[in-house]
């Protein structure tokens, strides 16, 4: 990683359109940046398309950047996944003009949430794989939420759905990556039994 002096005589070219500039801050912000985009989609092909327009919006935003920690590169990461989240809410919104939405009541959330535990346990890996064969609905909830901090009314204002259909899907998004591994661990088990 460059130094703090050298990122920003990156982000000035940026700023000035120097192609040079431009590529040289994409490679060395491309696997961040698809690492965040990839808990959004289903498909790398996706995730790319996101990528790109989450750094056209970030090269026409840099007149605009002011780190807000002491750590400039730190600021940088955080002001561009804000970016890459934004712009990957964007595209479910584009492509998910009627998401299959249903509410359901706080007190019936309880029974979805049953195990929580075998979700803490897993790798991070395994997680994203599980996160991204979830329908898009309930992987855009859940990866707001889980990983990204947001809270249901944030979920809701951004997906433009109520609060209990942010909470019944992040419920049932639970529920699937649960069923998914116990999946994988019957599956792990039968291989070692035979």
């Amino acid at each position: 990683m460059p130094t703090e002096h050298e990122l920003k005589h990156i982000i000035q070219g940026c700023i000035d359109a120097k192609r040079e500039s431009q590529k040289a801050f994409y490679r060395l912000f491309y696997g961040y940046s698809m690492a965040i985009c990839m808990r959004y989609c289903a498909t790398e092909e996706d995730a790319m398309e996101i990528v790109n327009d989450g750094f056209l919006k970030i090269f026409r935003g840099f007149p605009g950047f002011s780190p807000r920690y002491e750590n400039y590169e730190n600021s940088l990461r955080g002001w561009m996944k804000s970016i890459l989240v934004h712009t990957a809410i964007d595209h479910f919104r584009k492509s998910n003009r009627s998401p299959h939405q249903i509410d359901i009541a706080d007190d019936q959330l309880e029974n979805l949430y049953e195990s929580e535990t075998s979700v803490d346990k897993i790798s991070y890996k395994e997680l994203i794989e599980m996160v991204q064969r979830l329908s898009p609905v309930y992987r855009t909830v859940f990866n707001l939420f889980v990983i990204d901090g947001y809270k249901h009314e944030e979920i809701a204002d951004q997906l433009k759905i109520s609060v209990g259909t942010s909470k019944s899907n992040l419920a049932k998004a639970k529920a699937n990556i649960q069923k998914m591994l116990k999946k994988a661990n019957q599956a792990r088990y039968e291989r070692k039994a035979v």
